[in-house]
């Protein structure tokens, strides 16, 4: 099976902090543990909500808004890693995929690189990675879209995969098959999904393939405990390929 674990965005950053070069390494040798075992098949962090954007769709018009804001409506159900040139390329993208949904949110936000942490020093030719959030709705929720919907996303990931703009795609089982955990001090509270929303802002997630959810939380404990025990994190099914 494989999962998507999604840690919330924190204080620090929020605050544009980033994390200390001992955390890096230490969070660098446990995805290279799982990354050896063939578990890690991809993952990426945000940065602070000043560097993201939110497209909102009603009634057929599209309203665009730069951060930093708060978190809203932040329950996911799909992920879309872009490679663009410009965000106002991103934000092209994403206007086409939205008008495709109807009523509905999206979110971009350019993914943490090397240089951001402080690993390297920022390569003239840098590429712009930004991921595009697809925020649930009752559709999704209901594990279901219109075949036109189906067959039209398919044409534009197409596209965008000729294009050389989509790197990847992640669509999510619906929350009902999620889990919600909430760590404090290290004590850990499961919370059952479906969920009504999420208010937390997502600060990055890691695709894995793990034989179960009871994994998937074990894995989840160490996670906790490398970023200091206190933290919330959601972890959901993916639909596999031949599903979607």
């Amino acid at each position: 099976m494989r999962f998507a674990t999604m840690h919330k965005n924190d204080p620090q950053t929020e605050a544009g902090v980033p994390p200390p070069m001992e955390l890096v390494a230490r969070m660098g040798a446990f995805i290279g543990e799982y990354a050896r075992r063939g578990a890690f098949l991809g993952g990426e962090g945000l940065g602070a909500s000043k560097t993201r954007t939110r497209l909102t769709f009603r009634g057929g018009a599209c309203t665009v808004k730069h951060g930093p804001y708060a978190g809203e409506h932040e329950l996911p159900a799909a992920l879309l890693l872009l490679k663009v040139r410009s965000r106002d390329e991103a934000i092209g993208w994403a206007e086409r995929y939205g008008k495709i949904l109807g009523d509905g949110e999206l979110e971009l936000g350019p993914v943490n690189e090397p240089w951001d942490l402080g690993m390297m020093p920022r390569p003239d030719d840098a590429p712009l990675r930004v991921l595009l959030i697809e925020k649930a709705d009752a559709a999704t929720e209901a594990g279901s879209r219109s075949a036109r919907q189906k067959a039209d996303l398919t044409r534009l990931r197409t596209e965008m995969t000729k294009a050389g703009v989509l790197m990847s795609t992640e669509q999510l089982q619906p929350s009902a098959r999620g889990k919600r955990l909430q760590f404090t001090r290290n004590e850990l509270r499961v919370v059952d999904g479906p969920f009504a929303e999420s208010k937390e802002l997502i600060g990055g997630f890691a695709i894995l393939r793990l034989d179960s959810m009871d994994e998937a939380i074990a894995m989840a404990r160490r996670y906790a405990e490398i970023l200091g025990g206190t933290l919330e994190l959601d972890i959901r099914p993916l639909v596999e390929p031949d599903e979607a």
